[in-house]
């Protein structure tokens, strides 16, 4: 019998079109010989299941079901493509948590903690997982340009704490430079990470759950045209995204092995896609995404298919990890 998949897709936050793009994929690839696959878009002012002639039907928030005529849909599993709140910050999941439906990303802790910048490298320092010098603010804090200089010197980035796709990001190059770069990022969260400029080769290192095993995907290695690996970059054509990466492989052995050590310590499930920078061969952890890009372009799809995962065997898997789980 064919198993009822709400994909889950928008969000509140300003990755909402990207977060679209990847539910529509995994709709147009997850079998459907096996799911009745349902459209399921979660905004602010309304939740509500698209059919494919784009009638929407509410979201009874109550059991996340939906009623269509004299019909209600109840699902056997959610898949989850929101990329930001309340998708990637934990919200969602302590839902369908406490609703007990299955759901193909991480627990509500690990993915209000990986969407943390901040708490996150925190948290796996302490396991000998390096980042890079740091400074905090948060929204009504006083601002001491010399002492940020100070601490994580030029160039830095001024990043917005819990924000994903680049949103709210600024290279400086000048102290003159730092106000204006943090009310930049205070439009996208009340929390900052100003972090020291590393300068060496980014890769990206996708870890999943597949098949009852933790695999390390392929490594992509991000060549960005612009000054750094920004919007432009990520989703207007402005980078490389090159799988495998042209790292050397004792690089790619500490990468792999720090990568699948972060998920391991934090007891992960479901999709990871963190970013490194290479200092030397010491790989250095930036961020860790738990709701990573789903279109075919994507890094994570293309980490796979050089693995030899189509798109819909990898949907599908993060389907079987997640009814699996909850057994």
């Amino acid at each position: 019998m064919k198993k009822n998949i709400a994909i889950i897709m928008g969000g509140y936050s300003s990755e909402y079109q990207i977060s679209l793009k990847s539910g529509s994929v995994v709709h147009q690839y997850l079998d459907h010989s096996k799911f009745n696959t349902y459209p399921i878009h979660i905004f602010k002012d309304k939740w509500v299941y698209v059919d494919d002639n784009d009638k929407e039907y509410p979201v009874n928030r109550h059991d996340f079901s939906v009623q269509r005529g004299e019909e209600v849909l109840v699902f056997d599993c959610v898949f989850n493509a929101i990329h930001g709140s309340p998708g990637e910050d934990g919200f969602m999941q302590a839902y369908f948590e406490l609703l007990q439906i299955p759901q193909t990303s991480c627990g509500n802790y690990q993915a209000a903690l990986t969407f943390n910048k901040r708490d996150l490298l925190s948290v796996l320092r302490p396991y000998g997982i390096k980042s890079a010098t740091s400074y905090y603010l948060n929204q009504g804090d006083p601002v001491d340009p010399q002492a940020i200089v100070k601490q994580v010197g030029l160039p830095c980035f001024v990043k917005a704490n819990k924000a994903g796709s680049s949103f709210g990001i600024t290279k400086v190059y000048e102290q003159k430079e730092l106000l204006p770069a943090i009310d930049r990022a205070y439009k996208e969260d009340d929390e900052i990470i100003i972090e020291a400029f590393l300068d060496g080769t980014e890769v990206s290192v996708g870890v999943i759950k597949y098949k009852g095993e933790t695999k390390v995907l392929p490594i992509t290695e991000i060549v960005s045209e612009n000054d750094f690996f920004d919007f432009e970059a990520k989703y207007q054509g402005k980078s490389q995204e090159i799988t495998p990466a042209r790292i050397t492989p004792i690089q790619r052995k500490k990468v792999a092995q720090v990568a699948q050590r972060a998920y391991d310590i934090l007891k992960m499930s479901g999709y990871s896609r963190s970013e490194f920078i290479f200092v030397g061969d010491e790989p250095y952890m930036l961020e860790m995404n738990t709701t990573p890009g789903l279109t075919a372009e994507s890094i994570l799809p293309e980490q796979a298919r050089v693995a030899g995962i189509g798109l819909s065997e990898l949907f599908e898997s993060a389907i079987d990890e997640a009814l699996r789980e909850i057994k």
